[in-house]
C-alpha cells in the first residue's frame, strides 16, 4: 500500500488559473496542469527569490520533497511554454496557511487564513 500524500502548506492561491497562448484557440491546445502547490513552490523560488530551505519550512515539506515540486512545476512550465500548451492551475495536495489571532479585548483565539 503506497504511502498517503502529505498535505503541503500554501499561503496564496492564485486568482487566474489558465495561461494559453495568445492567438490559438482553446479547442486546438494541448493542456498541462500544474497543481497548486507547484504553483507555489515557483512562487517562493523563483518570484520571491527565497533559498529552498525556507521554502521547504514555509511549505512544511521536507528541502527534497520542495526540490522535486519544483523540478515538476519548472518542467511543465517550460514544457508549455516551448510547445505552446496551456497552463491550468489545479488540485493537489495542499491546505491553506493560517495565522493564529487573539482578540485583546474578549480573549478570543482562532485561526484565520492568511491575506492572499
Amino acid at each position: 500500500m503506497p504511502r498517503p500524500p502529505k498535505w503541503r502548506c500554501v499561503s496564496f492561491m492564485p486568482q487566474i488559473t489558465y495561461f494559453k497562448p495568445a492567438g490559438v484557440p482553446l479547442r486546438l491546445l494541448k493542456e498541462v496542469c500544474l497543481s497548486v502547490e507547484e504553483a507555489e513552490a515557483i512562487r517562493l523560488k523563483d518570484l520571491e527569490g527565497l533559498e529552498q530551505e525556507e521554502c521547504a519550512q514555509r511549505m512544511h515539506i521536507s528541502r527534497p520533497t520542495f526540490h522535486r515540486v519544483l523540478g515538476s512545476a519548472r518542467k511543465k512550465v517550460a514544457e508549455s511554454l516551448i510547445y505552446g500548451k496551456a497552463i491550468r492551475i489545479d488540485g493537489g495536495n495542499f491546505e491553506m496557511a493560517t495565522s493564529r489571532f487573539r482578540c485583546d479585548d474578549a480573549g478570543h483565539q482562532g485561526d484565520v487564513p492568511l491575506k492572499q
